[in-house]
């Protein structure tokens, strides 16, 4: 699934490809030069390095022959440790672009990663004419606050927070929960395309376990409320007053808090917690009822 960093680029790139297969079709077959389309190929650029190298740093000469000459006890300590390399050398995670030498393993990580880019979705409605999904208006924009479960919402990938920003070419910024829900329902059973921001008002915080296998912190209706002195979750920026809506990219909204626990104690000793401060998510689902989120919400996790 393609990521784009703006509205636009989508579009840019949805022309540049339809300008590059008209023009295929006007191949000559018998040329032997490759033809070179007039617009330009997006080529991915290489995530940047988030460190310098020793050579490049404050302009030192710190290449492997200085270091041999001058530092040779260092020359020797990095030939013995070379067989550790793999455990001590970042990981860079081409999904995530996070360097992470101890959590870069992890699929929680991936599976929780909030990227705010701009995704394509197209949907259809079961068989009682409905997509599953509802939302709420927030300073001018339209934000999901519930998937339902098995619905054709959740199996396209929409996710509580995500930003709908237009449907079948109508921009639905400064639209109204109703206007949308409308547009919904008049919307045909096939073909309902979505421009989707992913979940612009959250962010995740990723945690490591204790040896008693806390991570350091208490919450209360999903809410969290404290955090312990020096554990991971503070160490880590974690705050009160946000709402737990994922453990690990698992949906955990309207669930029990004994069944969020659950989840963390099961979620293996490098926990990705997705969270949204307190005050949007109760703005968000002020209009439903708490059991509607318990029976109806989709609590899946993400598929890599």
């Amino acid at each position: 699934m393609s990521l784009y960093p703006t509205l636009e680029d989508m579009k840019v790139d949805h022309m540049m490809k339809a300008q590059v297969q008209a023009e295929s079709q006007y191949a000559i077959p018998m040329q032997t030069e490759p033809v070179v389309p007039s617009a330009p190929v997006y080529v991915p650029s290489t995530p940047s390095v988030l460190y310098p190298s020793l050579g490049d740093y404050m302009g030192l000469e710190l290449n492997e022959e200085t270091i041999a000459q001058n530092m040779p006890e260092y020359a020797l300590a990095k030939r013995q440790n070379t067989s550790d390399m793999t455990l001590t050398s970042p990981t860079y995670n081409s999904l995530t672009g996070i360097v992470a030498p101890l959590s870069g393993q992890s699929v929680a990580l991936q599976k929780a990663h909030v990227t705010n880019g701009i995704r394509e979705l197209i949907l259809c409605k079961d068989a009682d004419g409905k997509i599953g999904v509802r939302v709420h208006a927030i300073n001018n924009g339209i934000f999901v606050c519930l998937v339902s479960q098995n619905s054709p919402a959740a199996m396209a990938g929409l996710r509580f927070g995500d930003q709908i920003l237009n449907i079948n070419d109508v921009c639905v910024a400064g639209y109204s929960m109703d206007q949308v829900h409308k547009l919904l329902r008049n919307a045909n059973t096939n073909g309902i395309r979505m421009a989707i921001r992913d979940r612009p008002l959250e962010r995740t915080v990723t945690m490591h376990k204790d040896s008693m296998g806390y991570i350091g912190f208490q919450f209360k209706n999903g809410k969290i409320i404290a955090l312990v002195k020096d554990s991971s979750a503070a160490r880590n920026g974690l705050l009160t007053d946000h709402q737990i809506l994922e453990i690990n990219g698992k949906n955990v909204v309207g669930m029990k808090d004994k069944d969020i626990t659950t989840e963390i104690e099961n979620g293996g000793n490098i926990i990705t917690v997705t969270i949204i401060p307190s005050y949007i998510y109760d703005h968000m689902v002020k209009k439903m009822s708490s059991s509607l989120l318990k029976n109806l919400m989709d609590h899946s996790a993400l598929d890599l």
